[in-house]
């Protein structure tokens, strides 16, 4: 068995590699495997100059069958070194990702989303035989249907400007000074993702100080983003040239403080404050009177941290429904207390109570 190495790249078969590493290391996987692109012919622009498409080597198999024992391969290993509570994220292209994603769910892991890498400036299609094909697809799956696996949906919110963000996601190729030249001026890696990319993939299903390993390490995208985020890293990649440009570019990074790695944490994570709890500790006495929106409803706060009105009583929840004439309702968001003439929310108490349970933890 391997030492384990965070923060660091092995050089060296991703299979190998894997297999050699412990058992449940990793929190999170993102693996940019070989596309099994089946180039035949040069690919030319109108004006017969040559496109600098992906023909490298290690994106050659002899035939499906050897791509999808080659897939095969690396999934099973990549699920030994994931926690039970890991999920996985694999990108890919019409010509692998759904043979990777029948992979997937032959070893048993639970398909979460898969999302569309919509590209803002794709290459255009020269041959005008197809459609231009603008964009890449990620499966992000559980370690199995019934495992826990991280979630940030709050924080996903908060950067898609406090909307739902959604499974499509535009975002630009990586290009411009972001793209790694080599000594001879050109690309240092084919297929460099952006790093807004990995940025999502790691903001929305990681916390701070978890590992994430890339198996197919490439240029080092993955990594230069986890040290940025406060995240741990384990990359593999068996090209010498490329672990050179990865650490070369990883060395240069500084990781963000640790006030600025920190998330929006999930509602659901927060601690569950009974709205009796307000009562007892005298911020809204018995006899108070709230009221929801506009004044248009009033109900009178009871000793035991239930609501009364006219004709019912119940919880902050059951008569903020019962008033309005409908099945269910949020009553911390709903009911409202006046306070030096305005109306304020009940749920600014509870987020009180809250941060006083937090302080003295």
């Amino acid at each position: 068995m391997a030492e384990l190495k965070l923060d660091d790249i092995i050089q060296g078969d991703c299979i190998e590699a894997m297999r050699a590493l412990p058992a449940g290391c990793a929190d999170l996987i993102f693996a940019d495997p070989p596309y099994n692109l089946q180039l035949k012919n040069e690919l030319r622009r109108p004006d017969n100059s040559r496109v600098d498409a992906v023909d490298d080597h290690w994106d050659q198999f002899s035939s499906f069958a050897d791509y999808d024992r080659f897939t095969r391969e690396w999934l099973a290993a990549a699920r030994r070194v994931l926690k039970d509570t890991g999920a996985i994220w694999v990108i890919g292209s019409y010509h692998n990702i759904f043979r990777v994603g029948a992979t997937l769910q032959d070893l048993g892991f639970w398909i979460l989303n898969d999302v569309v890498w919509r590209k803002t400036n794709p290459m255009p299609n020269f041959r005008g035989r197809r459609f231009t094909n603008a964009h890449e697809t990620l499966i992000w799956a559980a370690k199995g249907e019934k495992h826990a696996y991280t979630f940030n949906y709050e924080a996903m919110k908060a950067l898609n400007d406090d909307l739902q963000m959604r499974s499509d996601w535009n975002l630009p190729i990586c290009s411009g000074n972001e793209r790694l030249k080599g000594e001879d001026g050109g690309k240092a890696h084919s297929t460099q993702k952006p790093e807004s990319l990995l940025h999502r993939v790691i903001v929305s299903s990681t916390r701070p100080g978890d590992v994430v390993l890339d198996p197919f390490f490439g240029s080092g995208t993955t990594g230069a983003v986890a040290k940025r985020l406060g995240r741990r890293f384990i990359g593999i990649e068996r090209d010498a040239e490329y672990v050179k440009v990865a650490r070369r570019r990883i060395a240069e990074v500084t990781p963000a403080d640790t006030d600025a790695i920190e998330i929006t944490k999930s509602k659901r994570s927060e601690p569950r404050i009974p709205f009796g709890w307000v009562v007892e500790r005298g911020l809204l006495p018995p006899g108070t009177v709230l009221r929801g929106p506009q004044k248009r409803y009033t109900a009178k706060v009871r000793a035991d941290g239930t609501l009364v009105c006219a004709d019912a009583k119940g919880s902050i929840h059951q008569m903020g429904a019962h008033v309005q004439g409908i099945d269910a309702c949020n009553g911390w968001t709903f009911w409202q207390y006046e306070h030096n003439g305005n109306l304020i929310s009940i749920d600014v108490l509870r987020q009180k109570l809250r941060a006083d349970m937090m302080g003295a933890q």
